[in-house]
C-alpha cells in the first residue's frame, strides 16, 4: 500500500516546527539525550530528530511515546479539547440557525 505524502502550507508547518522545538526544549530541560529518549520511547534516533524538527511524517504513536518519556502524555489529551468553533456551530444549530 502506498503512502501519500502529507502536504502542508508553510504557516501550518511552522506550528509543527514549534511543537518540535517545544519537545526538544522539554528534553533538554530534563537533561536527557536524544539516545536516552529514543531508547525509552522505542523509536529510532532519526525519528526523534525528525519529530524535534517538526517533520509531519512522524507517526502519532512516536509523538505520544516521546511525550510519555518526558512525562507530558497528558498534554496529548489537550489536543482539540477546547473546540470553540464546534460549540458555536452546535449552539447555532440548537438555536434554530438564528
Amino acid at each position: 500500500m502506498s503512502r501519500n505524502k502529507q502536504i502542508l502550507f508553510p504557516k501550518y508547518l511552522q506550528i509543527l516546527q514549534q511543537l518540535g522545538e517545544n519537545i526538544r526544549l522539554a528534553r533538554k530541560r530534563r537533561k536527557l539525550t536524544t539516545t536516552q529518549v529514543s531508547e525509552r520511547a522505542n523509536i529510532d534516533r532519526t525519528t526523534l530528530y525528525r519529530l524535534e524538527k517538526g517533520n509531519p511524517q512522524v507517526s502519532l504513536g512516536a509523538l505520544f511515546n516521546v511525550l510519555r518519556v518526558l512525562n507530558l502524555q497528558d498534554d496529548f489529551l489537550k489536543l482539540a479539547a477546547d473546540d470553540e468553533l464546534g460549540r458555536k456551530l452546535q449552539d447555532l444549530e440548537l438555536l434554530g440557525g438564528k
